[in-house]
């Protein structure tokens, strides 16, 4: 196993600092593939770093990635924090990856999904002061997020997988050997992390895992990034006008092996009240009990992990 890779460039002229990461699940290699391009882009002299700081990672997981696989030993973008006494290997990944990511201000995550679906983007809260994900750099996430190359924005991670948890929690009372995932900070991740130490964050979901075309959004997106912090010399990306704004508002886990979608599902495929969505292993119906999108739909999911998430419209990007 090769040792934590970053590549770090910094510039006479002073200006913010990115880090952009790739590979934080082992089979989501559309981030490795880009950024491997710009920085043979910066070697070749195609695109040079006139401001600020940037550092590369282009596998952050690197158990994950040589397995071909979602996780080496527990999934990194859960729980991400340091810790005194690392167990997994991805305790070893956060104790050097959390120090790294709070030396800069600015995060851009590269991601891929299971299924069909088109790209879009994660971002954070609107400025809040609540207790779970204070926050007070919504409007730079709002501007950069127009400028990334999709025309999807998803917010609602951190407060939905919360929820989550909580029912979880119920369902477990009195169970002395709860699961990790019944931890109320087992939703944080990259950019939550990143968050709850001062800087602002992106998860850029690049399109499905083998999409060919997923490399090139991801490479697209880290050069829109780098020209509208204007660390190079390019115009600043256009920002998009035709948004569509959605927000997560339910998580709904797989809770046995043999629970299944009623069909093939894609992100975004839109649900109607009512619709069924899958059975559980008993027969049971699963249906939306309201009007929305469903996202990220999983059907590889073991017991106890995310099946599937809900999300509708709102007007936070409009126009």
């Amino acid at each position: 196993m090769r040792a934590f890779e970053s590549i770090h460039f910094t510039a006479t002229t002073p200006g913010p600092r990115l880090i952009v990461t790739g590979a934080v699940h082992g089979n989501e290699t559309c981030g490795t593939v880009a950024i491997r391009r710009v920085l043979d882009d910066i070697a070749h002299d195609r695109l040079a770093i006139c401001a600020g700081e940037v550092t590369f990672v282009p596998v952050a997981n690197p158990l994950a990635y040589e397995r071909r696989q979602r996780e080496g030993e527990r999934n990194l973008n859960r729980k991400l924090s340091p810790t005194p006494q690392p167990r997994e290997f991805e305790d070893h990944v956060a104790n050097w990856l959390c120090p790294l990511l709070a030396r800069h201000e600015v995060l851009l995550d590269l991601h891929s999904f299971h299924t069909p679906g088109e790209p879009f983007v994660m971002v954070g809260p609107e400025d809040n002061a609540d207790t779970l994900e204070p926050f007070t750099h919504a409007a730079r996430e709002e501007a950069l997020a127009r400028c990334l190359g999709v025309r999807r924005i998803v917010d609602g991670w951190l407060g939905t997988y919360a929820a989550g948890v909580q029912r979880r929690i119920a369902a477990h009372a009195g169970d002395a050997n709860r699961p990790l995932d019944l931890d109320p900070d087992y939703g944080v991740g990259t950019t939550e992390y990143m968050r709850r130490v001062g800087g602002w964050a992106f998860t850029l979901e690049c399109g499905q895992h083998d999409d060919p075309r997923a490399p090139e959004v991801a490479y697209r997106a880290i050069f829109s990034t780098l020209a509208h912090l204007r660390l190079i010399d390019a115009p600043p990306p256009r920002p998009a006008t035709d948004i569509e704004a959605l927000h997560l508002f339910e998580v709904v886990d797989k809770a046995h092996a043999g629970d299944r979608f009623s069909r093939e599902w894609a992100s975004f495929d839109a649900v109607r009240a009512g619709d069924l969505i899958g059975t559980r292993h008993d027969g049971t119906p699963v249906r939306s009990h309201t009007d929305g999108r469903i996202v990220f739909p999983n059907p590889t999911a073991t017991a106890g992990q995310e099946w599937f998430y809900l999300a509708r419209p709102h007007g936070r990007f409009a126009s």
